[in-house]
This record gives structure tokens, C-alpha cells and sequence, in this order.
């Protein structure tokens, strides 16, 4: 059998999979070493991203179908880390996470589709203890910088006041840019998934959902307009809280814990001081609440996706990638009331420029700085999986800071 690739990109000819793939050919042309490939459906249109994006024409091109698992079973053979963009994974991804963890091949996804999630944990952790495969999800804007905002921050209250924090507040200060097709075409699709079965908007819900076997105490209300007095700021709901909270939990109970089973996490949107922040606020609270009743609306979200919402495939230009950028801070309070505040920054769209970045940056901190003592096989967080070693990458390559404040 041939020598494995190190790296395979599978949905190379998908918007975001060709960001993916420009990036990594940037990083070989400033002298990276790894040996890696397109994959995707269409020979033709691969061989024209190759050709797009400046790599050698020796660079290989795989041809495989989402739908087809034989030929994704033989994809993954060839391969020690898989990046794949195609999804929603709820629809199309199980074939080849699941080809990933039955071949010892680690994997890496954009997926902040959190009922998938919950469904695969615990189907894909036997195959992928048993195979040595790490298999890690959520791997782009959602959740990279909020996992790794949590993780960075209790390390450095551990080395700063020798405790960690019982309780910590995630709040989005600036976020320019835009969601993806791919991402509102996950969620749309998670909606579709509840309006079949009721009972998963109790999964949905659930910020444990993804900790299997753990339940841990309420978590604070997000839905709502609020006053945060430890940034001395309104803030409304996020958006993207939903996925990124239950991500944080798992990581911290798969390191087992150490911030305490009682542990607080939440995450908003400030909108300022004053009145003018009050009353952003509180329309972002309303349009939350409107949004929400029309994605449960089958008829509503066939209009919303035929004539407003962009596709999959779709996003902006270089320019606006570049005009992007992203700022998130994480306060957390010991249980003495010590505060410390750690900001994580951006320099891209968060749905796209950054995105590609750190998902490419994953896969090479997998490939080359966790040895499988430290992450065994199974399913993973970026938190749990690479922690701070991803934060190292990440600043080094990705455009992303990490700091503490004051």
C-alpha cells in the first residue's frame, strides 16, 4: 500500500473547501511540510481549483461522493487526518465520519449542528477508541475561539491566582462579517429535524447535550435582554450560543472536570452602556424571538431560503473576508470573587476568512503537535483534544490573539 497522505480536503470545490485549500497551499508555499489532496465529486472542477488556488499539478485529486460510503471508506484509507466541509453534516455527514472512525483516521468538521452531534457521540466513540481515530468536531468560528477562550482563560487563572473560575461569561464585543450558506443551511435543517420530532428541542435546549452521562446545574437564561454588571454593558442573545455553550461543556467534561461540576458558562452579545445599549439590546432580543418563530415555520423557511438567505456554495468576496474581524471576551470569577478577563481576536470574516484558517490549523495540530497519549481515540472537542498547543498554532498562523486584559 502506498504511503498515507497526511492531509485529505474533502468538499475542495464547496466555497468554504476552496478557502480551505488556498490556505494550505500558502502554508506549503511559506514552507510547511505535509503531504495532502483534494477530494470532492467532480474531477473536472477539482483539477480547476487546483489550477485557482497556485498548487503543483502533481498535487492529487480523489474522487469520491458523500452519498457513496464504499468509495469513502477507500478515501479514508489513504489519509491521516480528513478535513471535510461538506454538509449539513446531519444530512450528508455520517457516511464519512463514520468511514474516519472505523479506519483510525482522524477527522476534523465545521459542524455546529448539535442534535447530529449528540446522535454521533456515542455511535462513533467505540469505533474510534477501538481504531485510534480522533474524531473532532466543530472545528471553525463555531467553536474554536469560544472552546479555546475558556480553556486559555482557567489556564491563566490557574497561573495568575492559583484558581479557576466557578463561573465564566463569554460576551462577543465585535463580530463583522457574515453567516455562510453552509452554517444557515444547518440550521435551517436543524429546524426541519425538530419540527419532525418535538422532543429534540429539549436536546436543543439542553446545554449538557453533548456530555453523555452528565447533567450539570441550570445554566444562566440567554434569550433575554440583560445587564451585565461585570462588563458594565447591555447585552442581548447570540446567535451562535447555542452550539458554542454545549461544545464548552464537553470540553470541560472531558478533561474531567477540573473547574468544578457545578461549573457556569454563558454566552451574549454586549451592545453598550445606557439607554442606547438597553434598547439594542432588547431589539436584538425581539428579532431572536421572531427569527426563531419563523425558522419553526416549514412554509417560512422554504421563503427564507428561496429568496433571502444565502446558499451553500455562496460568500462574499476576498475584500469583505479581509474587511472582517471578530473581538470575544471571557471573564470568570473564583469562588473567592477574583475576576480575570480574557480577549480572543480575529482578523477575518468569522464565517469564512477565519473559519478556513483555524479548521486547516486543527487538522496540522492533530497531524503534528498531539501525540495519541495525550488524545487517545474517540470524539473530541478542539478544547479538550488540542487545547493551548492550538492556541500556540493558531496565533502563530491563523490570526487569532489570546490575551488576558489589564
Amino acid at each position: 500500500m502506498p504511503q498515507k497522505l497526511d492531509l485529505i480536503v474533502f468538499g475542495a470545490t464547496g466555497f468554504t473547501g476552496q478557502l480551505v485549500a488556498e490556505y494550505l497551499q500558502g502554508r506549503v508555499a511559506a514552507g510547511a511540510t505535509f503531504t495532502w489532496a483534494l477530494a470532492g465529486r467532480d474531477m473536472a472542477r477539482l483539477a480547476q481549483v487546483r489550477t485557482q488556488i497556485g498548487a503543483h499539478a502533481d498535487l492529487p485529486l480523489l474522487q469520491a461522493d458523500a452519498a457513496n460510503a464504499p468509495a469513502l471508506r477507500a478515501l479514508v484509507q489513504q489519509a491521516r487526518v480528513v478535513i471535510t466541509t461538506v454538509g449539513p453534516y446531519q444530512r450528508v455527514g455520517e457516511a464519512l465520519v463514520r468511514a474516519c472512525a472505523e479506519a483510525g483516521c482522524d477527522y476534523v468538521d465545521l459542524c455546529g449542528e448539535p442534535l447530529w452531534m449528540a446522535k454521533m457521540i456515542p455511535a462513533l466513540q467505540p469505533l474510534a477508541a477501538a481504531s485510534g481515530a480522533r474524531i473532532v468536531f466543530s472545528c471553525g468560528f463555531d467553536s474554536i475561539p469560544f472552546d479555546l477562550g475558556v480553556v486559555f482563560l482557567q489556564h491563566e487563572m490557574q497561573q495568575r491566582l492559583q484558581a479557576t473560575a466557578t463561573q465564566v461569561r463569554g460576551r462577543v464585543r465585535v463580530m463583522k462579517g457574515s453567516a455562510s450558506g453552509g452554517t444557515v443551511a444547518s440550521a435551517l435543517a436543524t429546524y426541519e429535524a425538530i419540527g419532525r420530532d418535538a422532543t429534540l428541542a429539549q436536546a436543543m435546549a439542553n446545554p449538557f447535550a453533548l456530555t453523555p452521562g452528565f447533567q450539570g446545574p441550570a445554566q444562566p437564561e440567554g434569550e433575554t435582554a440583560q445587564f451585565d454588571d461585570w462588563a458594565e454593558s447591555w447585552s442581548g442573545p447570540f446567535v451562535m450560543a447555542t452550539i458554542n455553550t454545549k461544545n464548552v461543556h464537553r470540553t470541560h467534561a472531558l478533561r474531567g472536570h477540573p473547574w468544578g461540576t457545578g461549573f457556569l458558562y454563558d454566552e451574549r452579545q454586549q451592545t453598550g452602556a445606557g439607554p442606547a445599549g438597553e434598547a439594542r439590546a432588547r431589539r436584538m432580543a425581539r428579532l431572536a424571538r421572531v427569527q426563531n418563530g419563523l425558522l419553526g415555520l416549514g412554509f417560512a423557511r422554504q421563503l427564507l431560503q428561496r429568496f433571502v438567505l444565502p446558499k451553500p456554495g455562496q460568500g462574499p468576496g476576498p475584500a469583505a473576508r479581509k474587511a472582517g474581524r471578530y473581538e470575544l471576551a471571557f471573564t470568570g470569577q473564583t469562588a473567592q470573587g477574583q475576576r480575570l478577563t480574557a480577549v480572543v481576536k480575529g482578523d477575518r470574516d468569522p464565517g469564512y476568512g477565519s473559519t478556513s484558517k483555524m479548521v486547516s490549523e486543527a487538522a496540522l495540530c492533530l497531524l503534528h503537535d498531539v501525540d495519541r497519549q495525550a488524545a487517545p481515540g474517540g470524539v473530541w472537542t478542539p478544547g479538550a483534544a488540542m487545547g493551548l498547543a492550538l492556541v500556540r498554532r493558531l496565533e502563530a498562523h491563523a490570526g487569532l490573539g489570546f490575551h488576558v486584559e489589564g
